[in-house]
């Protein structure tokens, strides 16, 4: 992945091969400047790569329109961030909804989805509160409902425990591999988070845009 061109041209990633089984949970770890963004923006199509294919849920994303890579994203990818990025002017049922309303399903037939998250994420009640009601524990699992809502191929993660208290971002880790062994959810989590590897199942270290390191992580090494 290449940003600009000729003597100003960066490349963030290079050279990398990476493939992902379904219902693996897996960390990639790496400094600022390592590629760790770039590569989820690349995985959910909000960016194109410049050379390669990507592939996720077996399409390819290399030729896909803005406007289906949108579409793409909101069916088959959940995304969860640092900051949780909820709408405040939504209530926490919308803001779980909020994928598929955009994909132009109506709230009364998703309302049965959403409670069972919000059951499953020990948010239930919460429906008609605002984000700013919510504590940051609150608001992460809201938005860790939202990125589920559509049944997505994958979920990527973005630094979701860099905002939270440690007793409330281990709490998430162990929802993270809950997810993981339960429902088969394949995520990539990308993290600074030294605690985050013992509920992984591999480990990747990104340096200088490539992949330095890829192994089991120490919680599947410990049990063979």
């Amino acid at each position: 992945m290449v940003y600009g061109s000729g003597a100003s041209a960066v490349t963030a990633l290079r050279s990398l091969s990476l493939r992902i089984p379904s219902g693996q949970f897996v960390i990639v770890r790496g400094k600022s400047g390592s590629g760790k963004t770039t590569l989820l923006q690349i995985l959910s199509g909000l960016r194109r790569a410049t050379h390669g294919l990507v592939r996720v849920g077996g399409v390819s994303l290399s030729n896909l329109s803005e406007g289906d890579a949108a579409r793409f994203r909101r069916r088959h990818v959940g995304l969860v961030y640092q900051f949780f990025n909820l709408v405040p002017t939504l209530s926490v049922e919308h803001n779980i909804a909020l994928p598929l309303l955009l994909d132009g399903a109506r709230m009364p037939g998703l309302r049965a989805r959403v409670s069972g998250l919000m059951q499953r994420l020990e948010i239930a009640g919460f429906e008609r509160r605002d984000p700013a009601q919510l504590s940051g524990g609150q608001m992460q699992r809201v938005a860790i409902a939202r990125a589920l809502v559509a049944e997505p191929v994958i979920v990527l993660a973005d630094e979701p425990t860099g905002n939270l208290d440690s007793d409330t971002g281990r709490s998430v880790l162990r929802l993270f591999r809950e997810l993981c062994d339960e429902r088969g959810t394949t995520l990539l989590m990308m993290t600074h988070d030294g605690e985050a590897a013992a509920h992984a199942d591999r480990v990747i270290e990104l340096r200088d845009g490539q992949i330095r390191d890829d192994r089991a992580s120490e919680r599947l090494a410990a049990a063979s």
